[in-house]
């Protein structure tokens, strides 16, 4: 039986069940603190191997271990670190005997898909902490098995939502918390990104990334919109994600794609893809404010997270980034580089030279790691911690039961059993 049941009852029904609690909530628990944070790494082929790289620029993180099932991917890596001038790390083969290594802190996943929610899982249980690429989980089921190894084992599973470390996103969180936006009330996030070719292709990710879409209709990678929006909402800060609703447009861009750039004998024209060209999700939180989240990676258009929050007393949206005031007077944005000064984030001020030194997604990923890994090393709570991972993730099969009963409104799973409510 698929998550989305043999009945809209049915499939209501189940995305309404959560399971038992099987340990103490992980919200605000500190990491232990350690000087060095010994890294295994699940994954080095091309995002995994960018991000390996970032990681050797981070004070205190030394890579112990790597696994990736091709063998050149892990020789590049291991190879990396040796540049590096760091210790050689171990490879592994099985990705299981590295979560089981007793040099390893801190298992950071950069697989497919459909490896993240098990590999995670299993980490915790070897008693490490997990750094999962996004999306975290792929269907409801996987979303609580993350919650529930992270509270039983006492570990902590972090999404690694790049995206909530970017210059414009840090600066826009600033000054949503100084009050500058007045009452926020609704805000807009999308993952809207032509990725036609690389769907398309014999390699990389288009070895796996195009099958979701021959089997799932929904929004298949939300967390990069919804992950920075949250914060915005004080997410699990003092809000929840508590309703959805969910449609899709008809689906046509990629097969058009295809059938005009691929030859006549290639074997993916037989492919059927079911997945809408655009995803739109609504989601209302507990306090009654709203969240418009769209995917779209196949049709023809800029590149957007949209990153719009909406308050009392001004607007911030980004691509470009803009704010508008109420009072102005005439309706035209104002660029944000005049708040850079005041609002920039902290994080940004001290690292951000050597983050866009870097390069990794305009510096964000730097950055990300750079947090990352100081909380380990300062004993702190993770910035992003198992509930988000989940919540954040969740809008993919939650869309995908909601627009196959004909956008059937949702409840939305409560993953931290009531401890939202907490600041």
């Amino acid at each position: 039986m698929s998550e989305i049941g043999s009945n809209a009852h049915e499939a209501l029904a189940y995305v309404q069940t959560a399971p038992p609690a099987r340990g103490a909530t992980m919200r605000g628990v500190p990491i232990e603190k350690r000087e060095t944070v010994r890294v295994g790494f699940l994954g080095v082929g091309g995002r995994g191997f960018g991000l390996l790289q970032e990681m050797l620029a981070v004070e205190g993180a030394q890579v112990t271990a790597i696994s990736d099932p091709v063998e050149a991917h892990a020789l590049r890596a291991k190879q990396r670190v040796e540049q590096a001038e760091r210790p050689s790390p171990v490879i592994e083969t099985d990705w299981r005997r590295l979560c089981e290594r007793a040099d390893v802190d801190l298992v950071y996943i950069c697989s497919p898909w459909s490896l993240h929610a098990p590999q995670a899982v299993w980490a915790m249980e070897c008693g490490k902490h997990a750094a999962v690429e996004v999306p975290a989980a792929t269907t409801l089921a996987d979303c609580w098995r993350l919650v529930d190894a992270s509270e039983q084992s006492r570990r902590h599973c972090s999404i690694l939502e790049n995206c909530c470390y970017g210059p414009t996103e840090m600066m826009v969180l600033n000054m949503v918390r100084a009050g500058l936006l007045g009452t926020i009330t609704h805000a807009e996030a999308a993952y809207i990104h032509d990725l036609r070719e690389l769907l398309l292709s014999d390699s990389g990710e288009g070895l796996w990334r195009r099958e979701p879409h021959i089997r799932r209709n929904g929004n298949l990678y939300p967390t990069h919109g919804l992950g920075p929006v949250s914060r915005y909402l004080d997410i699990h800060r003092g809000d929840r994600l508590a309703r959805l609703v969910s449609m899709s447009s008809p689906s046509a861009a990629l097969s058009e794609y295809r059938d005009t750039h691929l030859p006549a004998d290639s074997s993916k024209r037989s492919e059927k893809y079911i997945c809408g060209d655009m995803n739109s999700s609504l989601i209302r939180t507990a306090r009654g404010r709203t969240i418009l989240l769209q995917h779209d990676v196949v049709t023809p258009r800029p590149y957007s997270r949209i990153n719009l929050v909406a308050g009392t007393k001004g607007t911030c949206c980004d691509f470009p980034p803009r704010i508008f005031f109420d009072g102005q007077s005439a309706h035209e944005w104002q660029s944000l580089d005049a708040f850079k000064e005041q609002y920039e984030h902290p994080l940004w001020k001290e690292q951000g030279q050597l983050a866009l030194k870097l390069g990794g997604h305009g510096g964000m990923d730097f950055l990300m790691n750079y947090r990352l890994i100081q909380c380990h090393r300062q004993g702190e709570p993770p910035d992003i911690d198992a509930y988000d991972a989940a919540a954040w993730s969740a809008p993919g099969p939650l869309s995908e039961i909601s627009v196959a009963w004909e956008s059937l409104p949702l409840p939305f799973p409560d993953f931290t059993r009531g401890h939202w409510a907490q600041q």
